[in-house]
């Protein structure tokens, strides 16, 4: 069974944090290729290792995406 995630990508420092909000599991990786292989990789350990439990708790149904404008200063 295949399941669609949400990868979230974020320049910090010399490298980049990538972060699958559904399940609050994060990665990283010196370019933007590698952070979301990593993330990938990460993802599917945890399918692999949590109990069906701990996949239920932690597996968020709904992410939304969006930008805000506001005003600075």
């Amino acid at each position: 069974m295949k399941q669609k995630l949400t990868a979230i990508i974020e320049r910090e420092g010399d490298g980049y944090v990538a972060l699958c909000p559904e399940l609050d599991v994060a990665s990283q990786g010196d370019t933007i290729e590698h952070a979301r292989e990593n993330l990938q990789e990460a993802v599917e350990l945890f399918f692999e290792t949590a109990s069906p439990q701990e996949v239920t708790e932690r597996l968020h149904g709904e992410v939304y995406i969006t930008q805000l404008e506001v005003a600075v200063g």
